[in-house]
C-alpha cells in the first residue's frame, strides 16, 4: 500500500464518520464497534 492509498483510504474513512457525525445522527461509532465485537466474538470460537 502506497503513501496516497493509505491517505486516501483516510480521508475517506474521516469523512464518512463526519457526515454520519453532522447528518444521520451519530450512531456509525457505535455500530461500527458493536459489529467489530460480535466479529471478534466468531473468530475467536474457531481458535
Amino acid at each position: 500500500m502506497t503513501n496516497q492509498i493509505a491517505i486516501a483510504l483516510l480521508l475517506l474513512i474521516v469523512a464518512v464518520f463526519a457526515v454520519d457525525q453532522i447528518w444521520l445522527g451519530g450512531d456509525l461509532p457505535l455500530v461500527a464497534a458493536r459489529t467489530m465485537d460480535q466479529f471478534i466474538e466468531y473468530v475467536s470460537f474457531w481458535r
